[in-house]
């Protein structure tokens, strides 16, 4: 794990224990190397895997990098037919890990580390629809536009 951003194994375990119904045994974990600008981990036990991001530590901006939202915006995304990660708990407490946090599924697939995808093929596509001929009907769009309007970020 980067330097300043290590998670407290322990503290993570605990927290799964209690709070995550499916979590059983010991925690592995492993920081993934990009995240954005909000630190990513990976959480390992057994058969089953998680996500932590977080706020990083430090001086922030009160806007700036809101997990909470982040954690909203996927939650009701995940009522539709856009494919998120389940999101299972958001935690505010930075008594917990230090900052802000918020739990979701790790999902195994393709990761694109530059954001323009230029790697993007019909095999791995931007969204199920890759390939629209008129973007401003993608369902994944409309549905990002139905869960906005329902959800007020």
């Amino acid at each position: 794990m980067r330097s300043g951003l290590e998670l407290d194994a322990d503290k993570v375990e605990a927290f799964f224990r209690e709070n995550l119904q499916d979590f059983h045994g010991y925690v592995e974990i492993t920081q993934f190397k990009g995240g954005q600008s909000n630190p990513t981990y990976k959480v390992s036990s057994g058969r089953k895997s998680w996500v932590i991001r977080r706020k990083p530590p430090g001086q922030l901006l009160p806007s700036a990098h809101a997990v909470d939202r982040e954690f909203r915006v996927l939650t009701a995304l995940g009522k539709t037919n856009v494919p998120v990660p389940k999101t299972h708990l958001l935690c505010m407490d930075e008594a917990i890990l230090g900052t802000p946090f918020y739990v979701m599924d790790y999902v195994e697939g393709q990761v694109y580390w530059n954001a323009l995808l230029p790697d993007a093929t019909p095999a791995h596509p931007r969204c199920p629809t890759h390939g629209c001929a008129d973007r401003s009907r993608c369902p994944c769009r409309s549905e990002i536009r139905r869960a906005y309007r329902a959800h007020h970020w």
